[in-house]
């Protein structure tokens, strides 16, 4: 017998679960289905364990700068297991937090695997067998797995995918991270700062090739002064695998192909998205390049099938997808939510130093036809980056010279993923440049460099 419900979610990642709650608090019944773990690859294989080693590896960087602090620490060391535990157990933690909101919110979790064999009807198959669930309206949440290129595969062994990195068997000695998106860099530094030797191979003509042209220059000279190869323009054609020995790997740039050896690999070339066996071409939902097409409110063009988060496309970000949810759980309760404007959504990678953006980059904003104003501001003119010995790095504002919209900022730099936020709501709010310079920033702290970044765009920067 069908169990029937108000909303059915299918997938439990940072956009299901959001959307579950949300869905819940006004006053729909709820289910949601997850195959693997609540919380999904955000929570157990992404934001927030690799943060989490991220952060061992910022300490023992810090470690090995003591001196410059008048501190002593002798023989510093790391234990990669000890690290990875941490790692896991600070997901196991948030995890274990999903399950008690679903309780907290009286929704229904079903663990299995969902299928639409017809509009409004799920089933969930698991031990149990298999389960029929009923909805007028139903979320798909499934999420993103890795790309994987023709003889690039990844085997666990010599080519990892980012959940081998997240638990590695061994600490690498020499390194290859086939792509410098936020993934593959932030692995990069991740084993970088614990000793390895550390190679990035990105197809593009620049690491972080999403990033705005600056804050991309920028990154390499300080990945190359901690001691990374960046190999720009470069495509990995083929890798030789010897087993217990290590990897051949053909790179190609303009010049020609090279080989060089590794003893492993991690492959971060993008995502696809978790669309199969899901009965999606019997409803006749359309399907881009792995991706839901959807309109601004996640609608699929089926009555009361809607996707959110990594499998309705661009921009891969948890925050994008739990607002997605959020969003869609009120649209469905009869209310009137605001559309995700994508353009307002911050992109944020935890390599060393941090980087972080909202909006256009100066190139995009030029080829939309703005006439634009500039303004930058270095980390080295700020009392309080000084004081923490993180002198390096810059904020960039890109403003609209007619009306003085905040059009895109760019960030690099210790902490600028905390710093961001500020021009996310400036953006939001509809801010102006004159609504910015007058705005009081703290002293000391790092925001003041948001403040003279804007005030270095009108030619009235106090402190360079």
């Amino acid at each position: 017998m069908a169990q029937t419900f108000d909303v059915v979610v299918i997938g439990a990642g940072p956009g299901g679960y959001v959307a579950a709650i949300r869905a819940a608090q006004l006053g729909q019944k709820v289910a949601i289905i997850e195959r693997e773990n609540l919380g999904g690859i955000c929570l157990n294989w992404g934001c927030i364990p690799t943060k989490a080693l991220l952060r061992s590896a910022e300490v023992f960087h810090l470690m090995h700068r003591a001196k410059e602090f008048g501190l002593k620490v002798e023989g510093a060391s790391f234990d990669l297991d000890a690290v990875v535990a941490r790692s896991r157990g600070v997901a196991k933690q948030l995890s274990g937090g999903i399950g008690h909101l679903m309780k907290k919110n009286k929704v229904t979790v079903f663990m299995g695997d969902a299928t639409l064999p017809k509009a409004g009807v799920v089933h969930v198959t698991s031990a149990k067998g298999v389960e029929e669930l009923t909805a007028p309206a139903i979320i798909l949440a499934t999420g993103a797995r890795a790309r994987e290129l023709p003889g690039l595969e990844a085997d666990g062994d010599l080519v990892w995918t980012y959940r081998h990195a997240l638990q590695p068997k061994r600490m690498p000695k020499r390194l290859l991270v086939i792509g410098s998106g936020a993934i593959g860099i932030e692995f990069a530094s991740f084993f970088n700062t614990l000793g390895a030797d550390v190679t990035v191979c990105e197809v593009m003509d620049r690491v972080l090739p999403v990033e705005d042209a600056e804050v991309s220059a920028f990154a390499k000279k300080a990945f190359v002064k901690q001691g990374m190869k960046i190999l720009e323009k470069t495509t990995v054609k083929k890798l030789d695998r010897k087993p217990g020995v290590g990897v051949t790997a053909h790179l190609e740039d303009a010049k020609g192909t090279v080989t060089a050896d590794f003893d492993t690999v991690i492959s971060a070339v993008g995502i696809v998205g978790n669309i199969e066996n899901l009965g999606l071409e019997v409803l006749g939902v359309k399907i881009d390049r792995t991706h839901v097409v959807t309109d601004e409110y996640c609608r699929t063009g089926v009555p009361g099938l809607y996707a959110i988060g990594d499998i309705a496309g661009a921009p891969w970000l948890a925050h994008k997808a739990s607002h997605e949810g959020v969003m869609v759980a009120e649209l469905i309760a009869g209310g009137h939510p605001h559309p995700i404007k994508p353009g307002s959504i911050a992109g944020c990678t935890y390599c060393h130093p941090q980087v972080a953006s909202v909006g256009m980059t100066e190139a995009k904003a030029k080829e939309a036809g703005f006439d634009i104003k500039v303004g930058r501001f270095p980390f080295i003119g700020n009392g309080k980056a000084i004081a923490l010995g993180e002198q390096e790095g810059f904020i960039k504002t890109i403003f609209d010279a007619k009306t003085g919209e905040l059009l895109g900022a760019h960030m690099i730099g210790a902490e600028v993923t905390e710093l961001i936020q500020g021009y996310v709501i400036g953006r939001a709010l509809e801010t102006t440049e004159e609504d910015l310079m007058n705005t009081v920033f703290p002293h000391p702290t790092l925001s003041e460099m948001m403040h003279e970044a804007v005030l270095d765009a009108y030619g009235r920067a106090l402190h360079i």
